[in-house]
């Protein structure tokens, strides 16, 4: 449904006063339960926004309630915290999340006590713990770096690719004391850092600067840092869209600032509208907060939407103007499944307008998480930082440097992902094969589930166009609504809560990530092996429609 303009901006007031609550009204929070609908509490559930009568979910919980009156005894209790800590929440790995982990282990001491025998993740974008194998070259070349004496071996051609050898040599020379224990310099190896640099120049078509680059253990960590830098008190806001990755509303908690939300349009596909971002901006100006940065998730999460080059421009041309920082989270940008889409980094947008670093300040963050590589456990990322001055440079290093460095295999990952196997090497066609043989799967996946979740009655889904998600809308009946409030919990976490139970199937609920006040929805990726990805269907499916008879009317 199309959002009108009043009901965004009476929703982004709430989402505010909802974030930047104090602490004191949280502890006091069951003393004032009748005042819960006017008045949403701490930015610890900012996410159920979506109906401020369940905005004390969290908190109200029996587990919360016990911890609270049981650490009495201990020298630190819940009430003597940094009471940032209490503000943030991580949605992804929730509630939902931990009710999962313990019917896992249900099924495993008591095989057959649950109508389903297997736990499916759909909660979170890990490929490789659904199935999905690594890219082959990756893993040679870091084989070879870690046991370096291996490629000395007389049998290792015949076990290794010609062209991994070759890398792992030329990496292993960029090493300290060419050991991957060793600690590196504290934005990254600098050999690794060129490669790097010269990957985003083939992507851009324009220079990238080495030094520009700090690896880091994904890209959460360079998220947190900027957050760090740029957040001095809760009078400074970032811009953060809505739905949001809660990485973000957490890491602004932890920092002390306050999150500005603007809000997707779902009707349009989850378009971010110029109009949007200026009205709140303007209202953000009015509240007193000082807004420093504007985050943007292309393509999408947990919403899959690509943004279009124009969009880009005039986003770019919003931040010039307004003296934002702009915060472009791309750790998607090979996870696009639409011919008429395509990713285009910001930096490559913003060059091809004439901006220079004088001109805009920009941090791109990317990870080897994602993508078709799926290398969470391994944890490389980097952030590429452009148009600050030399002297806020120093300070960005110097936080770097108090982390002493990113993990050495993380780092050649990252090298590797910006600069894979090319046309004439040993690895190039396996290395083809594996690539478009993920992706493609990945599209026909989401296309499945797109599908699936519109038949179900209620539920309207936009397609993902890319990253690794879907985001239903579902439309719940009055009686699931009351049974969720008589639950303390938020209709959407009811219902993921319940479709866990019936179906082992785990999905993260909309008001974790933040939607407009009335709509409920939920997160499940598109990552389960395709041949799992029938039997999901038939499960949800069947779950909905006993859920909805059981409610209905």
């Amino acid at each position: 449904m199309a959002i009108s303009f009043v009901m965004r901006k009476s929703a982004a007031v709430r989402f505010r006063h909802l974030f930047n609550r104090s602490i004191a009204v949280l502890q006091n929070h069951h003393q004032h339960k009748h005042q819960i609908h006017h008045h949403p509490i701490s930015s610890s559930t900012y996410s159920s926004l979506s109906s401020p009568l369940f905005s004390s979910r969290f908190l109200s919980s029996s587990s919360s309630t016990s911890m609270a009156s049981s650490d009495s005894s201990f020298p630190v209790t819940v009430h003597n915290i940094n009471p940032k800590v209490l503000k943030c929440e991580y949605a992804v790995r929730g509630e939902v999340v931990t009710l999962a982990q313990q019917l896992q282990e249900d099924l495993k001491a008591k095989p057959g006590t649950h109508p389903f025998d297997e736990i499916i993740y759909c909660n979170i974008g890990n490929p490789q713990s659904l199935g999905q194998l690594p890219i082959t070259f990756f893993r040679e070349v870091l084989a070879l770096c870690d046991i370096p004496s291996v490629l000395e071996k007389p049998e290792t051609p015949a076990l290794f690719s010609s062209d991994a050898i070759e890398r792992a040599w030329n990496i292993i020379d960029m090493i300290p004391g060419q050991a991957t224990g060793a600690y590196s310099h504290s934005q990254g190896i600098k050999g690794l850092r060129d490669t790097i640099a010269k990957g985003i120049e083939e992507r851009d078509g324009f220079p990238a600067n080495p030094n520009d680059i700090f690896l880091t253990d994904g890209a959460s960590p360079a998220v947190h840092m900027m957050m760090q830098l740029l957040l001095r008190s809760e009078k400074d806001g970032i811009l953060c869209p809505i739905p949001q990755y809660p990485l973000y509303s957490a890491s602004i908690a932890l920092h002390g600032g306050s999150l500005v939300p603007y809000y997707l349009d779902e009707a349009t596909g989850w378009g971010l509208e110029i109009s949007e971002l200026k009205k709140q901006l303007q209202a953000a100006k009015k509240d007193g907060i000082s807004v420093r940065a504007l985050v943007v998730i292309n393509p999408g999460n947990p919403t899959g939407q690509v943004l279009s080059e124009e969009n880009q421009r005039d986003i770019v041309k919003f931040c010039k103007q307004e003296g934002l920082v702009l915060l472009a989270d791309e750790v998607y940008q090979e996870n696009v499944y639409v011919p008429e889409k395509k990713f285009h980094s910001f930096k490559k947008v913003a060059r091809s307008l004439g901006y220079g670093d004088n001109d805009i300040t920009l941090v791109s963050f990317q990870s080897v998480s994602k993508g078709y590589y799926g290398e969470c456990g391994k944890r490389g990322g980097y952030m590429e930082v452009t148009g600050f001055s030399a002297e806020v440079r120093e300070q960005i290093y110097k936080m770097a440097s108090v982390n002493l460095c990113s993990n050495i295999s993380g780092q050649i990952l990252a090298s590797l992902v910006m600069s894979p196997p090319k046309v004439g090497d040993e690895s190039y066609e396996l290395y083809c094969s594996e690539r478009d043989g993920i992706l493609s799967s990945l599209a026909r996946r989401a296309k499945t589930l797109e599908e699936a979740f519109n038949t179900l009655e209620g539920v309207t889904c936009n397609k993902a166009e890319g990253a690794m998600y879907l985001f239903p809308q579902i439309k719940l009946p009055q009686k699931a609504i009351e049974a969720a409030k008589a639950a303390k919990t938020a209709p959407d976490n009811f219902y993921c809560r319940n479709l866990l139970h019936a179906t082992g199937v785990v999905v993260v609920p909309g008001s974790g990530f933040g939607q407009v006040p009335g709509t409920w929805h939920f997160r499940c990726t598109i990552l389960p092996q395709e041949d799992k990805i029938p039997a999901i269907v038939t499960r949800i499916t069947e779950f909905h429609k006993k859920f909805m008879d059981k409610y209905r009317g």
